[in-house]
């Protein structure tokens, strides 16, 4: 059977113009004329035209291809072979471009408009990991909370972070020695540092009630990219996380039974 070279353009998704330039490099001229002088394809027209197009969309240039035409048996493993291994480099490349342009969007989505010198300066040992932040938003993007607390941490300046890490490390230093102490985790100690960590969400961010605090220790002990946040890892002991889950939900508890009994005022158990 024979087709038009409208025909095979159409049955093969390629232009008549590649068509014409396939014929004119040598890679496939057509098996026979009509009686007015134009290109007809047989059936081994199409299959040669087939192995053309896949070793195109592999990239291989047009006089590579004529080579391994020219001998499939001997050319076309070697061509291949190389050519996966270009292609493996390839996808490595883009793979960290990739990487680089989440990254950077991650830095905008975290609020913290610092340059990188500025971060090292305020966060020192403090890293925040991109993927859990934007993780975060995500998890969190229609929370009222979420969107207030990136929109004052977008606000704060060098020395807004400056105090707020200050803060936080006094707190981590109270932290570590309840814990190293072995103070229980719902002693009086242990639950007023959750607390002030509780404030100290609300003072800097959004406002924290204690079931937000709950979730937001339930990260802590489940993720070890969020405790991270508030304790780096040369400061962390095992069992800390838990430490501070188990003392976060012992604050809520309490706060929760004072409220009950009307120990505290209206706005502060809302709060």
């Amino acid at each position: 059977m024979s087709y038009s070279v409208g025909q095979v353009s159409a049955l093969a998704g390629v232009t008549v113009r590649t068509l014409h330039h396939y014929d004119r490099a040598g890679l496939l001229s057509p098996g026979g004329r009509s009686p007015a002088g134009y290109r007809l394809y047989d059936d081994a027209d199409l299959a040669r035209l087939q192995q053309v197009l896949f070793y195109r969309e592999l990239g291989f240039t047009l006089d590579e291809i004529a080579a391994i035409l020219k001998d499939p048996q001997a050319n076309a493993l070697e061509h291949l072979q190389a050519r996966q291994r270009e292609l493996a480099e390839e996808i490595d490349r883009l793979r960290r471009l990739a990487e680089v342009a989440a990254r950077a969007i991650e830095v905008q989505q975290t609020g913290v408009r610092l340059s990188p010198q500025e971060r090292f300066e305020v966060f020192g040992e403090i890293a925040f990991d991109l993927s859990y932040a934007t993780e975060a938003q995500l998890k969190w993007s229609e929370s009222h909370g979420q969107r207030e607390a990136m929109r004052r941490a977008a606000a704060h300046t060098k020395e807004d972070w400056r105090e707020l890490m200050d803060e936080a490390a006094a707190w981590r230093t109270e932290l570590l020695a309840a814990f190293d102490a072995g103070e229980p985790e719902d002693g009086e100690r242990a639950m007023d540092l959750a607390e002030e960590h509780r404030l100290h969400v609300t003072r800097w961010f959004t406002a924290c009630p204690p079931g937000m605090h709950k979730r937001i220790a339930d990260d802590f002990r489940a993720d070890p990219r969020a405790f991270a946040l508030v304790v780096p890892p040369s400061g962390q002991r095992p069992g800390l996380a838990e430490y501070l889950w188990k003392a976060v939900h012992a604050n809520a508890a309490r706060r929760a039974d004072r409220c009950t009994a009307g120990e505290d005022g209206d706005e502060r158990c809302a709060s």
